[in-house]
């Protein structure tokens, strides 16, 4: 039983880094603090707790975990320190050792830390929680209100691929998913708050329901019923995973948008084969030209890693040749970093960080090519937007159904507010390429 003595008047500081599925976890925890009576501190005030969700993609991540829990200590010195994540469960002794911490809990423990913050509290004895990610086998349902109208809505965790770059599975276990029911249920709730739109999040969704007789296909066939919720959205889903029965529902779905982001990583099968993915290039270009004959309109975006160990020059040079020649919309380009305990470090030819710049360049130099081309098929068109309340000095903005950053001008604030969170027809005008958005005009 929690003492509410301990978290009533308390104020607590939330900082996530890395994927929208940990600002989904730490939207959850955040409520379960609030519940508790703890809230949120405004400016100018000092926290009680600082709560930090971490990431581990990348070194550049955990230096930034690092940095930040350095920062927000000398800024916060009396503060008690909380972190959980992919860092804390990676490296829980390395967290433990920085200043403020007081506890470190593994990634299956998040709905646990008010328990941990009130026995704490009794003796002031730092703790850490992390236990062997190969036992974890609960699920923990999260969803979370993003910055503007989108709700994020986990319905996976974990991972049982092993790709030779990612130490994901480390982090986060084997694959496991919210029920059918369970996580319909969120979506009823979103829709009961007012929400327009939902991104469906995880670590690896396209195993949603592994081991048991229902699978990702079931799962978006039943939120496509809920009431009030006008649009979803896939997030990352495995080209191997990517059946053309889903991308044929999507086609004629009420609710789901014609936008998918794909992870390619490279497109060298030989460097494929040494990332141990579950696919080649063929199958990549098949699942690419299924959505484009499908769903013409389609946003299509495609992850890729430059410079991974074996990624000689003649396997970029394929690499970047089938990126260009694929039908897509953009790239998310993530330059390779070497994790400590990943089979990758066991390839033996290694891309020096000079070549790994320069490569990054020319793929993020193809990404706005894609872009801009993609952008430019629908000047002229009317598409359906979903906007969001303006920040200030900034214009009123939103995104198509399929994923077209629009920014209209020439709107009062009075207009604007009634406008927030509602989908209206809007005419693409002509690309602002240097923010990656498109001016528009609102069809009143």
């Amino acid at each position: 039983m929690i003492d509410k003595s301990t978290f009533d008047n308390r104020t607590a500081l939330f900082h996530t880094f890395g994927c929208k599925l940990n600002f989904a976890e730490t939207s959850t925890v955040a409520r379960m603090f609030a519940e508790k009576g703890v809230r949120r501190i405004t400016p100018g005030e000092t926290p009680d707790f600082i709560v930090i969700n971490s990431c581990s993609v990348t070194d550049l991540a955990d230096k930034k975990c690092r940095q930040t829990i350095r920062s927000l200590n000398r800024r916060y010195p009396d503060a008690a320190i909380i972190v959980t994540g992919c860092y804390a469960q990676l490296k829980s002794d390395e967290v433990a050792a920085l200043p403020g911490v007081k506890i470190v809990a593994g990634i299956d423990r998040k709905l646990e830390l008010c328990d941990f913050v009130e026995r704490w509290s009794a003796d002031h004895k730092p703790m850490s929680l992390v236990g062997d990610s190969r036992d974890i086998r609960s699920f923990m349902p999260s969803c979370s209100r993003g910055d503007r109208t989108r709700y994020f809505l986990k319905v996976q965790d974990g991972c049982d691929y092993w790709c030779t770059y990612c130490t994901i599975p480390k982090a986060r276990g084997r694959s496991r998913s919210g029920t059918i029911d369970g996580i319909v249920a969120q979506a009823r709730e979103v829709a009961a708050q007012g929400g327009k739109e939902i991104v469906i999040t995880g670590v690896n969704i396209g195993e949603f329901g592994k081991g048991r007789d229902d699978n990702f296909l079931d799962l978006i066939k039943e939120l496509d019923k809920v009431d009030g919720i006008e649009r979803y959205r896939i997030s990352s889903i495995e080209p191997n995973l990517l059946t053309d029965e889903i991308i044929e529902f999507v086609a004629g779905s009420r609710s789901f948008m014609p936008h998918f982001h794909v992870p390619l990583q490279s497109g060298s099968d030989e460097v494929l084969k040494l990332m141990r993915r579950h696919y080649d290039t063929a199958l990549f270009a098949s699942k690419i030209e299924k959505i484009r004959q499908t769903i013409p309109d389609a946003f299509i975006g495609v992850d890729l890693i430059v410079g991974a160990r074996g990624e000689t020059d003649e396997c970029f040079a394929a690499s970047k040749a089938f990126v260009e020649s694929l039908d897509i919309s953009r790239l998310h380009v993530f330059t390779y970093s070497e994790r400590p305990g990943t089979r990758a470090l066991e390839i033996d030819h290694v891309v020096s960080q000079e070549e790994k710049h320069r490569r990054t360049r020319l793929m993020l130099a193809v990404s706005e090519r894609k872009l801009d081309g993609f952008t430019r098929r629908f000047t002229g068109s009317v598409r359906p937007v979903l906007l969001e309340h303006p920040r200030e000095g900034h214009p009123l903005s939103g995104f198509t159904d399929n994923y077209l950053k629009v920014e209209i001008t020439g709107i009062d604030s009075q207009l604007a507010e009634a406008l927030d969170n509602t989908i209206a027809p809007v005419y693409i005008g002509k690309p602002i390429t240097e923010r990656e958005s498109v001016n528009a005009s609102l069809i009143l």
